[in-house]
């Protein structure tokens, strides 16, 4: 039951390329960017990421984005990364634009093995009735666009069919977690890492605390074990912002 491993390299040893991850987090807020440098060291290329965003340059996926090993991802936005905007608009990358509360909610169902649901977000749009450029061409031409998606109505009200998510592994950061690989999250931590975990087929969690079986309060849990298959602990290492927008003290 012991599911600590005793560093990142250990970790992220077994992902090859080709494989899909679900990354938790939020810009570079609550990334679990210990698990993204290992796997950048360890090699593994042509990944297929879902997460929230890219990271930015230098930081967070970013560093896989600029080593040129994500082929595909699914994201709500591009955000501030360059390189993510260059090689989508250069036909480098594929990506597929979700609406964030479907991304969250798609990353669910798959962990819950629902396979699909319906959501009145993105109606009336590209998102339900296709033509979103996933890859484009050297040209600008779009080389693969979104296909147009199930509609159906209920109460009068239309409704878009969207399939649940599922990956290969999921790399998520809890704040306390427990040798059972019981996670809790404060604050930025909770952003996207409870759904990738439920989401993954491997789900690798790095922890800034790790604490021993029974010590977590089990109604504080946010992410039960079972869902958990490794744990490595970091400690409170750095945390950066992506953009600073408070005022200098006076």
């Amino acid at each position: 039951m012991d599911k600590v491993v005793a560093t990142a390299a250990e970790a992220v040893a077994d992902i090859p390329s080709g494989a899909s991850l679900a990354v938790g987090g939020f810009g570079i807020n609550g990334i679990p960017h210990s698990l993204i440098e290992a796997l950048h060291r360890q090699g593994a290329t042509d990944l297929r990421i879902v997460s929230n965003n890219l990271g930015i340059d230098g930081w967070g996926l970013g560093v896989l984005l600029d080593a040129k090993r994500i082929s595909r991802t699914t994201n709500s936005y591009v955000g501030e990364n360059k390189e993510f905007e260059r090689q989508y608009l250069g036909g480098e990358l594929v990506l597929e634009l979700v609406p964030q509360g479907t991304l969250a909610e798609r990353l669910r169902a798959g962990g819950c093995g629902i396979a699909a649901f319906y959501t009145p977000t993105g109606v009336g749009t590209q998102v339900a009735e296709g033509g979103l450029p996933w890859r484009y061409n050297r040209d600008g031409s779009i080389a693969v666009a979104s296909p147009k998606k199930e509609t159906r109505a209920f109460n009068g009200r239309t409704y878009v069919l969207e399939e649940g998510i599922t990956c290969d592994y999921a790399l998520v950061r809890a704040s306390i977690g427990d040798r059972h690989g019981n996670l809790i999250y404060h604050k930025s931590t909770a952003n996207f890492n409870p759904t990738c975990a439920m989401a993954g087929k491997i789900t690798i969690a790095e922890v800034e605390e790790l604490v021993e079986p029974g010590r977590l309060d089990p109604e504080q849990v946010h992410t039960p074990g079972i869902f958990v298959n490794r744990v490595l602990v970091v400690g409170p290492d750095d945390k950066r912002i992506e953009r600073i927008t408070t005022r200098k003290r006076r």
